[in-house]
């Protein structure tokens, strides 16, 4: 059987773009095809600066916007990364196989460590190691995909290497996974700056709808999304980036096709009404289920619970495995 693992990082509200991104193949796909677990990234929040408060209620908030949006404890395992001690256990072994030169080349450390640069921030040692971090989330289930978005593409590689030479080195120990990238709407924009991933994080989020938004906030960051110059409704993402935007919200919300789609609207505000409406109705489901299940901490709890000790039973080997191989005295 198959076995999948993917995650997602308490460092803001999930958005529209995660959901469409990751969590509804998640839901729809994933969890039903093999032995999947999916994950609350905790430690990958004290990457950067961070409010300790707000990373716990994010996480809570995260994991049950999980459950509203479909995943089912009963068919797949799902957990917070912090309750599972293996995921620290491993990270340092994998960083006793990884280099300096090759962390220093992922794009999103240059990226996030310029940005903590400029807001006069230091740069923390987990902000360059934790893709070792990642790749001790993948390897210790022995996960053979990885559902990842076109950014974390390269983390993957990263695992796939380390995996290769840790087995090289101390004898086959780990699965070697692959990525696997959603076919539609794996990259969802921002309402405002259409040349940039709708993201968590963003400074300005009239740009981003999030999961919790009401309908009312939804319609009004969808009303006032950047467009193109011209008039026409056309399907190019290069030449018209806004519009584009909106046709690829409206066929992933709908099951349609965007360049179809395209076809039969005369008008830029007609698109974005009708995007505005599909979208709502879209969310609708996730933010009354999230009501439901945030009325009942308790049984978030039991989940989170139950998931973490059926995702410790699954690692435990693998990792005392790899700690064996690596030349550690087993404890008596």
């Amino acid at each position: 059987m198959t076995r999948i693992f993917s995650g997602v990082k308490p460092t803001g509200h999930l958005t529209l773009g995660n959901y469409l991104g990751a969590v509804r193949r998640w839901v729809e796909v994933d969890q039903h095809r093999g032995e999947a677990l999916f994950s609350v990234v905790d430690l990958h929040a004290l990457t950067v600066e961070h409010d300790p408060a707000r990373v716990r209620r994010l996480s809570r908030q995260a994991a049950t916007l999980l459950l509203a949006s479909g995943l089912d404890p009963e068919v797949c395992t799902l957990f917070v990364q912090s309750h599972v001690d293996e995921h620290a256990r491993l990270s340092y072994l994998l960083e006793c196989t990884a280099t300096d030169g090759e962390l220093r080349r992922m794009i999103q450390y240059k990226e996030k460590s310029v940005r903590a640069r400029e807001a006069g921030q230091g740069v923390r040692l987990s902000l360059l190691t934790y893709p070792v971090l990642m790749a001790a989330d993948i390897l210790a289930y022995g996960a053979d995909e990885v559902p990842v978005g076109e950014d974390q593409t390269q983390h993957v590689e990263l695992t796939r290497d380390l995996a290769v030479r840790f087995n090289q080195r101390y004898g086959h120990t780990f699965t070697v996974p692959k990525a696997t990238r959603p076919e539609v709407a794996a990259r969802v924009m921002d309402l405002q700056d259409p040349s940039s991933k709708m993201g968590k994080s963003h400074e300005n989020g009239a740009g981003i709808v999030y999961l919790l938004d009401d309908a009312d906030t939804v319609r009004r960051k969808v009303m006032r999304a950047v467009t193109d110059s011209g008039r026409e409704v056309e399907y190019d993402r290069d030449a018209k980036p806004g519009v584009a935007n909106l046709l690829d919200l409206m066929a992933a919300a709908t099951g349609g096709d965007p360049e179809e789609l395209a076809g039969a609207y005369a008008s830029y505000g007609a698109l974005k009404k009708d995007t505005a409406d599909a979208v709502v109705e879209l969310l609708r489901p996730v933010r009354e289920r999230h009501a439901e299940l945030a009325a009942d901490p308790g049984f978030v709890d039991r989940v989170l619970k139950e998931g973490a000790e059926r995702a410790r039973g699954t690692a435990r080997p693998l990792v005392d495995r790899a700690y064996r191989a690596i030349g550690l005295l087993p404890a008596a």
